[in-house]
Protein backbone atom coordinates (compact mmCIF):
# COMPACT_ATOMS: atom_id res chain seq x y z
CA UNK A 1 0.00 0.00 0.00
CA UNK A 2 1.50 3.15 -1.25
CA UNK A 3 1.10 6.62 1.03
CA UNK A 4 -1.83 7.88 -0.73
CA UNK A 5 -3.65 5.23 -0.23
CA UNK A 6 -2.94 4.74 3.47
CA UNK A 7 -3.88 8.36 4.16
CA UNK A 8 -7.02 7.78 2.22
CA UNK A 9 -7.98 4.91 4.47
CA UNK A 10 -7.09 6.37 7.78
CA UNK A 11 -9.04 9.35 6.96
CA UNK A 12 -12.14 7.63 6.07
CA UNK A 13 -11.56 5.33 9.10
CA UNK A 14 -11.02 2.06 7.51
CA UNK A 15 -7.94 1.40 8.43
CA UNK A 16 -8.96 -0.66 11.49
CA UNK A 17 -10.87 -2.94 9.49
CA UNK A 18 -7.86 -3.35 6.73
CA UNK A 19 -5.52 -4.32 9.65
CA UNK A 20 -8.23 -6.99 11.01
CA UNK A 21 -7.86 -8.90 7.49
CA UNK A 22 -11.00 -10.06 4.81
CA UNK A 23 -10.74 -12.71 7.73
CA UNK A 24 -12.42 -11.04 10.36
CA UNK A 25 -14.24 -9.16 8.26
CA UNK A 26 -16.09 -11.87 7.48
CA UNK A 27 -16.17 -13.61 10.88
CA UNK A 28 -17.99 -10.17 12.31
CA UNK A 29 -20.27 -9.85 9.54
CA UNK A 30 -23.40 -12.66 11.14
CA UNK A 31 -23.56 -11.58 15.06
CA UNK A 32 -22.86 -14.51 17.63
CA UNK A 33 -25.58 -15.47 19.32
CA UNK A 34 -26.48 -18.03 22.41
CA UNK A 35 -28.91 -19.31 24.40
CA UNK A 36 -28.15 -18.38 27.97
CA UNK A 37 -29.37 -21.64 29.39
CA UNK A 38 -25.82 -22.64 28.78
CA UNK A 39 -24.50 -20.20 31.48
CA UNK A 40 -27.46 -20.62 33.59
CA UNK A 41 -25.35 -20.87 36.91
CA UNK A 42 -23.43 -17.75 36.22
CA UNK A 43 -26.65 -16.05 35.85
CA UNK A 44 -28.36 -16.80 38.57
CA UNK A 45 -25.39 -15.12 40.17
CA UNK A 46 -25.08 -12.41 38.57
CA UNK A 47 -27.26 -11.54 35.12
CA UNK A 48 -25.18 -8.58 34.41
CA UNK A 49 -22.26 -9.56 35.11
CA UNK A 50 -23.21 -13.00 32.86
CA UNK A 51 -24.42 -10.54 30.08
CA UNK A 52 -20.84 -8.38 30.36
CA UNK A 53 -18.78 -11.68 30.08
CA UNK A 54 -20.96 -12.92 26.94
CA UNK A 55 -20.72 -9.42 25.32
CA UNK A 56 -16.87 -9.65 26.14
CA UNK A 57 -16.35 -12.92 23.96
CA UNK A 58 -18.19 -11.18 21.08
CA UNK A 59 -21.85 -12.64 21.26
CA UNK A 60 -24.56 -9.58 20.18
CA UNK A 61 -27.63 -11.82 20.54
CA UNK A 62 -29.58 -13.67 22.88
CA UNK A 63 -32.35 -16.61 23.39
CA UNK A 64 -33.38 -16.15 26.93
CA UNK A 65 -35.60 -18.61 29.25
CA UNK A 66 -37.15 -18.06 32.59
CA UNK A 67 -39.83 -16.00 31.51
CA UNK A 68 -42.71 -15.81 34.71
CA UNK A 69 -43.55 -12.49 34.24
CA UNK A 70 -40.11 -11.07 35.12
CA UNK A 71 -36.99 -11.55 33.02
CA UNK A 72 -34.87 -13.11 35.37
CA UNK A 73 -36.08 -11.22 38.64
CA UNK A 74 -36.25 -8.28 36.42
CA UNK A 75 -38.93 -6.11 35.42
CA UNK A 76 -39.16 -5.12 31.46
CA UNK A 77 -37.66 -1.86 31.76
CA UNK A 78 -34.84 -3.09 34.14
CA UNK A 79 -34.34 -5.94 31.93
CA UNK A 80 -34.03 -3.45 28.75
CA UNK A 81 -31.71 -1.24 30.68
CA UNK A 82 -29.31 -4.16 31.21
CA UNK A 83 -29.47 -5.30 27.39
CA UNK A 84 -28.84 -1.86 26.47
CA UNK A 85 -26.03 -1.60 28.72
CA UNK A 86 -24.37 -4.46 27.34
CA UNK A 87 -24.89 -4.35 24.15
CA UNK A 88 -26.80 -7.54 23.48
CA UNK A 89 -30.60 -8.10 22.00
CA UNK A 90 -33.05 -10.47 22.46
CA UNK A 91 -33.96 -12.58 19.23
CA UNK A 92 -36.01 -15.32 20.91
CA UNK A 93 -37.36 -16.57 24.14
CA UNK A 94 -38.45 -20.22 25.86
CA UNK A 95 -41.52 -20.84 27.45
CA UNK A 96 -43.01 -24.40 28.18
CA UNK A 97 -46.70 -25.13 28.02
CA UNK A 98 -47.85 -24.89 31.53
CA UNK A 99 -49.96 -27.68 31.23
CA UNK A 100 -48.12 -29.68 34.49
CA UNK A 101 -46.20 -26.36 35.80
CA UNK A 102 -48.92 -24.03 35.30
CA UNK A 103 -46.56 -20.97 36.19
CA UNK A 104 -46.71 -16.96 34.61
CA UNK A 105 -45.75 -16.89 30.89
CA UNK A 106 -46.60 -20.60 29.95
CA UNK A 107 -48.54 -21.05 26.94
CA UNK A 108 -51.49 -21.62 29.29
CA UNK A 109 -50.99 -18.78 31.68
CA UNK A 110 -50.95 -15.03 31.29
CA UNK A 111 -49.46 -16.03 27.26
CA UNK A 112 -50.87 -12.79 26.10
CA UNK A 113 -48.55 -10.61 28.86
CA UNK A 114 -45.88 -12.81 27.86
CA UNK A 115 -46.14 -11.90 24.03
CA UNK A 116 -46.43 -8.32 25.33
CA UNK A 117 -43.37 -7.98 27.43
CA UNK A 118 -41.07 -9.69 24.69
CA UNK A 119 -42.39 -7.69 21.97
CA UNK A 120 -41.79 -4.67 24.26
CA UNK A 121 -38.00 -5.57 24.17
CA UNK A 122 -37.84 -6.62 21.00
CA UNK A 123 -38.16 -10.43 20.91
CA UNK A 124 -38.57 -12.38 16.93
CA UNK A 125 -39.55 -15.38 18.32
CA UNK A 126 -40.89 -17.40 21.15
CA UNK A 127 -40.93 -21.01 21.50
CA UNK A 128 -42.64 -23.70 23.07
CA UNK A 129 -39.07 -25.18 24.63
CA UNK A 130 -40.01 -28.39 26.26
CA UNK A 131 -42.45 -31.26 27.46
CA UNK A 132 -42.33 -32.58 31.10
CA UNK A 133 -42.00 -36.09 31.34
CA UNK A 134 -45.96 -36.29 32.88
CA UNK A 135 -46.62 -34.22 29.58
CA UNK A 136 -45.54 -36.92 27.30
CA UNK A 137 -48.61 -38.97 26.94
CA UNK A 138 -50.62 -39.67 23.87
CA UNK A 139 -54.02 -37.90 25.13
CA UNK A 140 -51.44 -35.08 25.46
CA UNK A 141 -49.87 -35.18 22.64
CA UNK A 142 -52.99 -35.21 20.55
CA UNK A 143 -53.98 -32.03 22.49
CA UNK A 144 -50.61 -30.21 21.28
CA UNK A 145 -50.97 -29.37 17.61
CA UNK A 146 -54.50 -27.45 18.76
CA UNK A 147 -52.52 -25.75 21.60
CA UNK A 148 -49.12 -24.78 19.48
CA UNK A 149 -51.94 -23.48 16.60
CA UNK A 150 -53.26 -20.86 19.16
CA UNK A 151 -50.21 -19.99 20.70
CA UNK A 152 -48.53 -19.02 17.31
CA UNK A 153 -52.07 -17.49 16.77
CA UNK A 154 -51.66 -14.47 19.48
CA UNK A 155 -47.81 -13.93 18.98
CA UNK A 156 -48.20 -13.35 15.24
CA UNK A 157 -50.68 -11.12 15.63
CA UNK A 158 -47.83 -8.96 17.79
CA UNK A 159 -45.07 -9.75 14.78
CA UNK A 160 -43.80 -12.24 16.59
CA UNK A 161 -43.19 -15.77 15.10
CA UNK A 162 -43.61 -18.81 17.14
CA UNK A 163 -41.55 -22.25 16.87
CA UNK A 164 -41.50 -25.98 18.91
CA UNK A 165 -37.70 -26.77 19.93
CA UNK A 166 -37.25 -30.56 19.84
CA UNK A 167 -35.14 -32.95 22.31
CA UNK A 168 -34.73 -36.64 21.41
CA UNK A 169 -38.38 -37.79 22.63
CA UNK A 170 -39.96 -36.26 20.22
CA UNK A 171 -38.68 -38.91 18.07
CA UNK A 172 -40.18 -41.64 19.47
CA UNK A 173 -43.33 -42.82 18.10
CA UNK A 174 -46.83 -43.21 19.15
CA UNK A 175 -49.91 -45.06 17.52
CA UNK A 176 -46.96 -45.35 14.83
CA UNK A 177 -46.40 -42.01 14.77
CA UNK A 178 -43.10 -40.18 15.38
CA UNK A 179 -44.33 -37.32 17.73
CA UNK A 180 -41.92 -34.93 16.17
CA UNK A 181 -43.71 -35.52 11.98
CA UNK A 182 -47.12 -35.67 14.22
CA UNK A 183 -46.37 -31.91 15.42
CA UNK A 184 -45.01 -30.72 11.68
CA UNK A 185 -47.78 -32.23 10.13
CA UNK A 186 -50.71 -31.37 11.99
CA UNK A 187 -49.77 -27.55 13.00
CA UNK A 188 -50.16 -24.63 10.68
CA UNK A 189 -47.29 -23.91 8.43
CA UNK A 190 -47.67 -20.16 8.92
CA UNK A 191 -48.18 -20.45 12.72
CA UNK A 192 -45.61 -22.90 14.15
CA UNK A 193 -42.69 -23.06 12.77
CA UNK A 194 -39.68 -25.56 14.11
CA UNK A 195 -36.28 -24.71 16.02
CA UNK A 196 -34.36 -27.80 15.55
CA UNK A 197 -31.69 -29.05 18.19
CA UNK A 198 -28.95 -30.69 16.21
CA UNK A 199 -27.63 -32.41 19.10
CA UNK A 200 -30.97 -34.06 20.30
CA UNK A 201 -31.81 -34.92 16.75
CA UNK A 202 -29.00 -36.77 15.62
CA UNK A 203 -28.51 -38.69 19.03
CA UNK A 204 -32.21 -39.59 18.42
CA UNK A 205 -30.93 -41.73 15.03
CA UNK A 206 -32.25 -38.98 12.38
CA UNK A 207 -30.75 -36.66 9.81
CA UNK A 208 -31.29 -33.20 9.73
CA UNK A 209 -31.18 -33.24 5.97
CA UNK A 210 -34.42 -35.69 5.49
CA UNK A 211 -36.40 -33.28 7.65
CA UNK A 212 -35.28 -30.10 5.47
CA UNK A 213 -36.13 -32.21 2.36
CA UNK A 214 -39.76 -33.58 3.97
CA UNK A 215 -40.50 -29.72 5.46
CA UNK A 216 -38.91 -27.21 3.62
CA UNK A 217 -38.49 -23.55 5.18
CA UNK A 218 -39.75 -24.73 8.58
CA UNK A 219 -36.74 -24.62 10.66
CA UNK A 220 -35.92 -21.18 10.92
CA UNK A 221 -34.04 -21.98 14.47
CA UNK A 222 -31.45 -23.95 15.03
CA UNK A 223 -29.47 -24.53 18.37
CA UNK A 224 -25.85 -25.47 17.70
CA UNK A 225 -24.18 -28.15 19.91
CA UNK A 226 -21.53 -30.72 19.31
CA UNK A 227 -21.73 -34.04 20.46
CA UNK A 228 -18.93 -36.46 21.91
CA UNK A 229 -17.98 -39.63 20.36
CA UNK A 230 -19.04 -43.00 22.47
CA UNK A 231 -20.46 -41.63 25.41
CA UNK A 232 -22.77 -39.09 22.85
CA UNK A 233 -22.15 -36.47 25.58
CA UNK A 234 -22.14 -32.14 25.19
CA UNK A 235 -19.39 -31.49 23.23
CA UNK A 236 -17.71 -27.64 22.50
CA UNK A 237 -18.49 -27.34 18.35
CA UNK A 238 -16.16 -28.86 16.78
CA UNK A 239 -14.91 -31.28 19.38
CA UNK A 240 -17.14 -33.78 18.64
CA UNK A 241 -19.07 -35.28 15.94
CA UNK A 242 -22.20 -33.66 14.38
CA UNK A 243 -21.13 -32.92 10.74
CA UNK A 244 -22.09 -28.82 10.72
CA UNK A 245 -21.04 -27.87 7.61
CA UNK A 246 -23.33 -30.73 5.68
CA UNK A 247 -26.09 -29.18 8.07
CA UNK A 248 -25.51 -25.55 6.86
CA UNK A 249 -24.98 -25.87 3.26
CA UNK A 250 -28.98 -26.60 3.64
CA UNK A 251 -29.84 -23.42 5.49
CA UNK A 252 -31.91 -22.16 2.86
CA UNK A 253 -33.61 -25.64 2.54
CA UNK A 254 -34.20 -25.37 6.54
CA UNK A 255 -35.41 -21.55 5.79
CA UNK A 256 -32.61 -20.47 9.21
CA UNK A 257 -33.06 -17.20 9.90
CA UNK A 258 -31.38 -17.77 13.67
CA UNK A 259 -29.00 -20.06 15.10
CA UNK A 260 -27.80 -20.15 18.58
CA UNK A 261 -24.67 -21.68 20.30
CA UNK A 262 -25.60 -23.85 23.32
CA UNK A 263 -24.00 -26.43 25.75
CA UNK A 264 -26.15 -27.96 28.13
CA UNK A 265 -23.52 -29.23 30.28
CA UNK A 266 -19.55 -28.96 30.54
CA UNK A 267 -16.37 -30.78 32.05
CA UNK A 268 -14.82 -27.32 31.72
CA UNK A 269 -15.12 -23.95 32.95
CA UNK A 270 -18.42 -23.21 30.58
CA UNK A 271 -17.20 -19.74 29.57
CA UNK A 272 -14.01 -21.70 28.37
CA UNK A 273 -16.37 -24.19 25.95
CA UNK A 274 -18.23 -21.07 24.72
CA UNK A 275 -14.38 -19.68 23.91
CA UNK A 276 -13.85 -22.95 22.50
CA UNK A 277 -16.64 -23.42 19.73
CA UNK A 278 -17.05 -19.34 19.30
CA UNK A 279 -13.11 -19.94 18.26
CA UNK A 280 -13.96 -23.17 15.65
CA UNK A 281 -17.15 -20.86 14.48
CA UNK A 282 -14.88 -18.02 13.26
CA UNK A 283 -12.40 -20.15 11.81
CA UNK A 284 -15.34 -22.09 9.73
CA UNK A 285 -17.07 -20.03 6.79
CA UNK A 286 -20.01 -22.30 6.86
CA UNK A 287 -21.46 -21.02 9.98
CA UNK A 288 -21.70 -17.34 8.24
CA UNK A 289 -25.27 -17.10 6.78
Amino acid sequence: MNRKDFISLSGLGFLGLYACGTSNLMNNRIPLAIQIYTVRNAVAENLEKSLEHLAGLGFKQLEIYGYDGKFFGKSRTEFQTILKNVGLEVISSHHTTGIVHNSKGTLLNNWEQAVEDLHSIGSKYMVCSYLFEEERTLDHYKKLPELLNQSGLITNKAGIGFAYHNHDFEFEKFEDKIVYDFILNNTDYDLVKMELDLYWIVKAGFDPLDYFEKYPKRFPLWHVKDMKAGSKDFAEIGNGTIDFKTIFEAKEKAGLEYWFLEQDSSDKDIFESIRISKNFIQEHHYFQQ
